[in-house]
C-alpha cells in the first residue's frame, strides 16, 4: 500500500511529500482550512527568532557549548535573580545556581588538569613508539 502524500505542488512542480491530514488531501501547512493557524504559527516562529537574537545580543550570550559559555549563562541567571524581590523562591534559586556554579568550576578544573597532564605526558608517549 502506497503512502499518501500532500497534493500541494511547489513552484518547481515538485510534490510536497508531507503526509496529508487524516481527512484531507493536504498537509497542515498547505491545507486551506488551516491557513489562519499556519500564518499565526509562522508569525510566532519569526517573533521567537527575533527575540532570541535580541536577547542574545543584549546578554552577550553565544550558547552553552563551552565551559566559558555556561559560566556566562550562570552569571546572567545570578544577576537576574539578584534583581528580584527578596523571597524564599529567590533564595532557593540562588542556592541552586551556586550549586550548579560549583559543579561547573569543578568540571573546568578537571578539564584544565587533564589538558596539563596530556601536555606533559604526550611527548613521552610519542617517544616510546
Amino acid at each position: 500500500m502506497a503512502a499518501r502524500a500532500c497534493k500541494f505542488r511547489k513552484d518547481s512542480g515538485e510534490p510536497c511529500r508531507a503526509p496529508p491530514l487524516q481527512d484531507g488531501d493536504f498537509c497542515l501547512w498547505h491545507s486551506p482550512e488551516h491557513a489562519e493557524e499556519v500564518a499565526e504559527a509562522r508569525k510566532l516562529g519569526g517573533l521567537r527568532r527575533r527575540r532570541e537574537r535580541t536577547v542574545s545580543g543584549a546578554y552577550d550570550f553565544e550558547g552553552v557549548e563551552t565551559i566559558g559559555q555556561i559560566q556566562r549563562l550562570l552569571n546572567i541567571a545570578v544577576l537576574d535573580t539578584l534583581g528580584l524581590e527578596n523571597s524564599v523562591a529567590r533564595s532557593r534559586t540562588l542556592a541552586y545556581l551556586a550549586q550548579v556554579g560549583l559543579k561547573v568550576l569543578e568540571v573546568a578544573d578537571f578539564a584544565d588538569r587533564i589538558a596539563a597532564l596530556e601536555a606533559a605526558v604526550g611527548p613521552r608517549l610519542l617517544r616510546k613508539r
